[in-house]
């Protein structure tokens, strides 16, 4: 605050501005003993003169204008006083301001002197209110403007406070289930992409094609783009029909008869064979290795990871549950569903084997890679049909009479319903699946699997992938699996089994087929009952085909994707709110009262030990093509096969992921490729993973203030640090081992706390859209809920940076938004939630996914914060502020 101004009136002029000296009847000079309010009443009651009131107006114009030149040389004063001199502590300042006042007949102009003693300057810092109105700032104030809801009470509803205005403004497409904010974002990534691959693109990129470009570069673009284009021709795809299709399903089925050796399951070339190869047992394993080295589930689930009691680095074989045609059990028991399901299995068996009897013999049409049948245009019903064995698997033949085809399929895709509701009876529930890994790891000798399911022969099928390296050991996720698995198929007839190996194939890929195809529909049928989409409702063309690029060949994609947006200071920023919230939190352990100091030290060091990745990965490295040429080379791309492109890349894939077995774990290995829009906690490697695709708005922007970023992408990082002590994260120590590391008081007092946010989301439900509620499995979706609950440690990582965020400018104020830092943060974080989702999407997702819906994703967070009740305010009586009591508070 200034000190008092001493002012000095120094000069005052009263005399008339104008006085007409050369007129006989002019007034004396001299003083007269009138008043001076008298002589200013005469002067206003006298009338006022043309020249008079011209004078009055050319008074008003120069006061006016007097005043803006003092205005702009005021300022323009004070800032060469400024930069040209510093006011020294304790110097006395004079300052001399003049004023100029204007009536009809005078002007009086006022000099005033001010002197002053300059304050000692305190430690110079950043203004605690600076508010920011560059463009980037505006605009980035207005979609927070326009996201929220104010008429909602942030304390009661905060989800619509914060996403309101979005989710009103953000409908959801007719060919999508849901949209959000991660999905818009993925679109918007997938746009970026797809401006790389068009051939007609303008962008920087078309470099890489010229005469001098790098030979691996070209040769990415061109498998990329060859893709692409393959998929985008609509046309030839429709033209093909299902063809494609039908190629792969008779594979399966004549490796499933005995036509083929199982040396040659995975080529798929099919080559007749005598003797033992005709057994049903090699048979079975034939089809079914041929199947999981295209990625498509049947039977049994088998994967390669670290031996996590042993050697968490040392890749080994888990034998686990298949994926099931349905998305979840429950799905089983709903008549309606299975009765849609079933409909699009007999469809799938009508038109595979329809198309396939008339297959032969072909001609060939103008339009490239267009067959169509001469004896499909002659001959149907085909014939002989069934193509599969009766009930009773007799293979000898004999007179077999007509059939009727509609009722042979009915009662065929009843028969794989039944076989597949045994296997989902049999299968582990996904809460123990995915929240026990100790249930979960059941090593035993590779002899026990062989014995406990006696159909299938295991070396064989170990000999499709890895000849050389057959593991001493498996890794078992259910003990009663491989034993449910041998009765089930030990009471199922070769018929079923057959058509239900084909119709896995078919569900997997008929998306690959042109939208016209039988195939296509049928399966589409099903996934719009499931997910709530419009019948016949398809989205952008460009948008699938982008995605089956990144789905296919992700790390060359994200190569040119980092590029094109990951740029400036984007990693380093991401990175230190990352190693931000790793110190917030091990700062936190110490004041834990449910831990004690022998796991709080163990914890910390997990901290410490933890691996993080940002932005792209170095293996396959993506800023090296000939790192990912390698990475891609038994990929093979032609433009006219969109279907054979895809199952190249699938087994490549698969190829991959089974060189690995026997071997220790790559440690610079991503499972993201860098344009997704997500984020992981890997528990064998100890590591947290964040691909560029997740560090873009409306999750972090290098530009952004600190409290927006700390609460929108710190929420992300939280999260997944958090998983690395959740109710499964905890089981493994620092390397990685499944073992346990904390005391018995200390992992019995998160027993408790856990069981407190398991009875909180099991609350929790969702709307069927037929009036009735589905609860959310607090089990399952535990473990990601606990990893929600890490926010509060990117809250604590801002706020201890704050104090050097201020000072670095980092800090600023948006404008328009009446809210302070700690609310802004909180509705940073709500924002990343937005999304609009339809019941069935929504009751898909309560089933088989460990994730709660986004709403409760940020109340069920945000109501086991105190901060945040705090932050605005909240009333005792609040929803989202219940007493400590009722919080499930971790950290």
């Amino acid at each position: 605050m200034l000190p008092p101004l001493n002012i000095h009136l120094t000069h005052l002029e009263t005399a008339p501005l104008l006085q007409d000296v050369s007129h006989p009847d002019a007034p004396s000079a001299q003083p007269t003993n009138e008043s001076f309010a008298h002589r200013v009443s005469k002067v206003v009651q006298e009338p006022l003169t043309p020249l008079s009131k011209f004078l009055c107006v050319l008074a008003l114009i120069f006061l006016l204008l007097s005043s803006i030149f003092i205005g702009l040389f005021a300022g323009a004063q004070h800032k060469l006083n400024s930069r040209d001199g510093e006011t020294k502590p304790g110097e006395t300042v004079t300052v001399t301001m003049s004023f100029s006042t204007a009536t009809a007949t005078a002007t009086a102009t006022s000099t005033l002197t001010t002197t002053y003693s300059a304050p000692v300057p305190v430690p110079t810092k950043s203004p605690e209110e600076n508010t920011c109105l560059t463009p980037q700032c505006i605009i980035l104030a207005s979609a927070v403007l326009s996201s929220l809801d104010e008429t909602q009470d942030p304390c009661d509803d905060f989800f619509e406070f914060a996403n309101g205005g979005w989710l009103k403004e953000h409908p959801i497409p007719s060919d999508k289930g849901s949209t959000g904010t991660f999905e818009i974002l993925g679109v918007e990534n997938k746009r970026l992409i797809q401006q790389i691959l068009s051939q007609d693109s303008s962008s920087v990129y078309e470099a890489a094609l010229a005469q001098n470009a790098d030979h691996d570069d070209k040769l990415l673009l061109r498998k990329l783009r060859g893709l692409y284009d393959s998929c985008m021709n609509e046309d030839l795809l429709n033209a093909r029909g299902s063809t494609p299709l039908i190629r792969v399903v008779k594979t399966v089925r004549d490796l499933y008869k005995g036509k083929t050796t199982i040396v040659d399951a995975v080529t798929g070339e099919v080559k007749d064979a005598e003797g033992d190869e005709k057994s049903q047992r090699n048979g079975l394993t034939a089809a079914v290795a041929y199947l999981h080295s295209r990625g498509i589930g049947a039977l049994f689930a088998g994967d390669i990871e670290g031996d996590v009691g042993r050697d968490p680095n040392f890749m080994t074989f888990y034998f686990g549950q298949p994926s099931l045609g349905l998305p979840a059990k429950e799905y089983y028991d709903e008549e309606d569903i299975t009765d849609l399901y079933q409909n699009v299995l007999e469809r799938l068996l009508l038109t595979l084997h329809e198309e396939e009897n008339t297959e032969s013999p072909a001609i060939e049409h103008t339009t490239p890679g267009l067959v169509v049948h001469e004896e499909r245009l002659r001959v149907w019903p085909p014939w002989p049909w069934p193509p599969w064995d009766g009930d009773d698997g007799d293979k000898d033949g004999g007179d077999k009479k007509p059939v009727n085809r509609t009722k042979e399929a009915h009662k065929m895709a009843k028969s794989i319903i039944t076989l597949e509701k045994k296997i989902a009876n049999a299968s582990l529930d996904l809460d123990v699946l995915l929240q026990d890994p100790i249930a979960t790891y059941n090593p035993v000798p590779f002899s026990n699997l062989t014995e406990a399911l006696p159909e299938f022969d295991f070396p064989a099928y170990f000999s499709t992938y890895a000849p050389r390296n057959f593991p001493e050991r498996v890794i078992l996720t259910s003990t009663t699996f491989p034993t449910s698995l041998s009765q089930i198929l030990s009471e199922t007839s070769n018929s079923t089994i057959q058509a239900y190996l084909e119709t896995r194939a078919a569900l997997s890929l008929a998306s690959n087929l042109g939208i016209e195809t039988e195939a296509w529909l049928a399966v589409r049928s099903l996934e719009e009952r499931l997910r709530g989409i419009k019948p016949g409702a398809v989205g952008d063309r460009a948008e699938y085909c982008v995605g089956k690029v990144e789905s296919a060949m992700g790390f060359a994609a994200g190569r040119y994707f980092v590029q094109e947006t990951f740029g400036g200071e984007s990693r380093k920023k991401g990175t230190k709110v990352i190693t931000d919230i790793v110190s917030a939190f091990k700062k936190s352990l110490k004041n834990l009262k449910w831990m004690d100091e022998e796991s709080s030290d163990a914890a910390a060091q997990k901290a410490d030990a933890l691996r993080v990745k940002v932005g792209f990965p170095v293996s396959p490295d993506t800023q090296d093509p000939g790192s990912l040429a390698r990475y891609y080379r038994s990929v093979k791309i032609h433009k006219d096969t969109f279907f054979e492109n895809i199952l190249s890349a699938r087994i490549s894939d698969q190829a991959k992921k089974w060189n690995k077995l026997g071997r220790q774990r790559d440690l610079e290995e991503w499972e993201m490729w860098p344009s997704m829009v997500n984020a992981y906690y890997n528990p064998p490697a100890n590591e947290i993973v964040f691909p560029a695709g997740i560090l873009r708005p409306p999750f972090f922007s290098q530009f952004w203030p600190a409290y927006m970023s700390y609460g929108a992408f710190g929420a992300v990082a939280a999260h997944e640090l958090t998983h690395a002590f959740d109710s499964a994260g905890r089981l493994y120590n620092q390397q990685g081992k499944l073992e346990q590391w904390w005391t018995n008081t200390t992992s019995e007092s998160f027993q408790v706390i856990q069981e407190c946010i398991v009875n909180q989301y099991a609350s929790y439900y969702v709307d069927d859209g037929h009036g009735g509620k589905v609860y959310l499995n607090g089990n399952l979706t535990s473990g990601e809920n606990i990893g929600d609950s890490g926010l509060i440690q990117a809250f604590r990582a801002w706020k201890a940076n704050y104090p050097q965020s201020l000072e670095d400018g980092d800090e600023f104020i948006l404008p328009g938004l009446n809210y302070t830092r700690d609310q802004m943060f909180f509705i940073s974080f709500g924002r990343v939630w937005a999304q609009n989702i339809k019941p069935a999407s929504a009751v898909a997702r309560v089933r088989s996914d460990p994730h709660s819906p986004n709403r409760f994703r940020v109340e069920g967070t945000l109501s086991n914060i105190p901060e945040f009740a705090k932050a605005f305010n909240c009333s005792a009586k609040a929803k989202l502020n219940p007493p400590n009591e009722k919080r499930c508070l971790f950290w």
